[in-house]
C-alpha cells in the first residue's frame, strides 16, 4: 500500500512537468518568414526584408496572389549591422515574433554578393530554427527588397513561384539548378571549388513590383524570372554567366535532366531539335608532364522533338550524321563555358577537388595559387551522341510539301 502511494505521489510531482512544453509557441504569437532578402543599408551595414505570409488570406480564395480577400504577403524591412541585429530590430515594427522554420529562400543584393556572404551565411546556417536547405539566389539588377515584395499570378506565395521555377528551369531548361545555404557554404569550404549560385530578376517595370494592381492584368509589368548563374570567388561574386553557356555548367556538373540542342541541315538554321533522354558526365583527371589535365567525357542519349526540314529518319546514315552534329554543338557549347569561367578564375566545377583525389601530392603544390592555375588548366571534351527516338514521324511533311 505504502510502495503505490509513493509511486501516485511521484506521478503528481511529475505531472506538470510532462505535460507542458517548455519552448511552445502560439500560432498567433508567430510572424512566419517566407523569404528574405538582403541589401546594403544607408546607416548601417544590411537592410534586411523579410516576406511574411498572411495565413487568412493565403487559405481564402484560389488562384494567384491577387486572389481572395487581401494580399498573401506583407514585407518588412528593418537594419542592422549584422542579420541578428536586423532582425532584432524587426521587432520595433512587427507585433509577432519571426519564425524562420518555413523560410524558403534568401536573395541577396548584387551590391552585397560583390561585398561577400562570408558575414552573412554563419547567422543563417547557426540558427536551429533556419534550415540550411533553404535556397539562396542573387538578386541581379534589382533590390533584394523588390524581389521578395514581388507578388505572382499563379502561385499565392510568391517564394513559391521562384523555387518551383528554379526547379522546372532545371528540369526542362538546364541553364539553372538548385542550390540551397549547405551546398553553397560546401563550396566556399572546399579547397578546389568555388561555389555557383541562380540568379533572379524583375522583367519589365520594377515600380510594379509588389502592387496588387499589377496582378488585375492578364500580362504583368513586373514579372519575377531567373536569370543566369552567378560566380562566387573566395566568397565573393565574380561574375555571370548566362544561356547556353550556363547549360555547360550543368552539363559538366552532370545535372542536365532536360534541354534541348539545335542543329542546322539542308543549309537551314535551328532545323532540327533534339532532346535529352538521359545523359552521363563523367570528369577525369590525367597527369601529363607533373602538370594535371581534365578530360570531361559526355555520353547523350535523345530523341528528335523537331525536324523543320527535309529529313529521312529511317536512314541510318543520317540517323549517324544527325548524332555527329549534335555531339559537335554539345562540344562547342561546352568548350564555350570552360574558356568563359576560366577568364574569370572560379574552378566552379571542382576541377581542383578531383585533382587533389587524384594526386594528392600534386595538389599541395599547386593549391595555393589555384585559381590562377585553373585559368591555364588544359580540358579536354568528348562527347558520345546517340539517337534513341524520332517521334512518331520518321518523315516529316516537308517531304510533302517539297515534292
Amino acid at each position: 500500500m505504502r510502495k503505490t502511494m509513493m509511486i501516485f505521489l511521484l506521478i503528481g510531482l511529475f505531472m506538470p512537468i510532462l505535460s507542458a512544453c517548455w519552448n511552445q509557441k502560439e500560432l498567433t504569437d508567430l510572424a512566419f518568414v517566407m523569404a528574405m532578402g538582403i541589401d546594403k543599408g544607408e546607416n548601417r551595414r544590411f537592410q534586411v526584408s523579410f516576406q511574411i505570409v498572411i495565413p487568412g488570406n493565403v487559405a481564402s480564395g484560389q488562384g494567384g496572389g491577387g486572389g481572395g480577400h487581401g494580399l498573401p504577403i506583407a514585407v518588412y524591412t528593418s537594419s542592422g549591422d549584422t542579420i541578428t541585429e536586423a532582425a532584432r530590430r524587426a521587432t520595433q515594427k512587427i507585433s509577432r515574433r519571426l519564425y524562420y522554420a518555413h523560410t524558403n529562400l534568401i536573395a541577396v543584393s548584387e551590391e552585397v554578393a560583390k561585398d561577400g556572404l562570408l558575414d552573412i551565411l554563419d547567422a543563417l546556417d547557426r540558427d536551429p530554427e533556419f534550415r540550411t536547405t533553404t535556397e539562396i539566389v542573387v538578386a541581379r539588377k534589382t533590390s533584394a527588397e523588390k524581389l521578395v515584395s514581388a507578388l505572382a499570378n499563379l502561385d499565392k506565395l510568391p517564394v513559391n513561384k521562384v523555387t518551383k521555377e528554379i526547379e522546372s528551369t532545371e528540369a526542362l531548361l538546364g541553364e539553372n539548378m538548385r542550390v540551397n545555404i549547405d551546398e553553397f557554404i560546401n563550396g566556399l569550404i572546399s579547397h578546389g571549388r568555388e561555389p555557383i549560385t541562380n540568379g533572379y530578376k524583375i522583367s519589365g517595370n520594377q515600380n510594379m513590383s509588389g502592387k496588387s494592381d499589377d496582378l488585375k492584368n492578364t500580362r504583368s509589368e513586373a514579372v519575377l524570372s531567373s536569370s543566369g548563374l552567378a560566380i562566387f570567388r573566395n566568397g565573393k561574386l565574380e561574375g555571370w554567366i548566362d544561356r547556353e553557356k550556363a547549360r555547360g555548367v550543368v552539363w559538366i556538373m552532370d545535372k542536365v535532366k532536360s534541354t534541348s540542342i539545335n542543329i542546322d541541315w539542308n543549309g537551314k538554321k535551328n532545323a532540327i531539335t533534339m532532346a535529352p533522354i538521359r545523359s552521363k558526365t563523367k570528369v577525369a583527371v590525367n597527369i601529363k608532364q607533373g602538370k594535371p589535365v581534365v578530360n570531361v567525357a559526355i555520353e547523350f542519349e535523345g530523341w528528335i522533338s523537331e525536324a523543320n526540314t527535309t529529313v529521312d529518319l529511317t536512314d541510318p546514315k543520317v540517323i549517324e550524321k544527325i548524332d555527329k552534329s549534335v555531339a559537335n554543338e554539345i562540344e562547342k557549347q561546352i568548350q564555350s563555358t570552360i574558356t568563359e569561367v576560366q577568364k574569370k578564375k572560379s574552378d566552379i566545377f571542382g576541377f581542383g577537388e578531383r585533382i587533389h583525389r587524384k594526386n594528392p601530392k600534386l595538389w599541395k603544390k599547386i593549391k595555393g595559387n589555384w585559381n590562377e592555375r585553373f585559368a591555364e588548366l588544359e580540358v579536354n571534351v568528348k562527347v558520345d551522341s546517340f539517337t534513341r527516338r524520332e517521334g512518331i514521324r520518321t518523315k516529316p511533311f516537308w517531304y510533302d510539301i517539297n515534292q
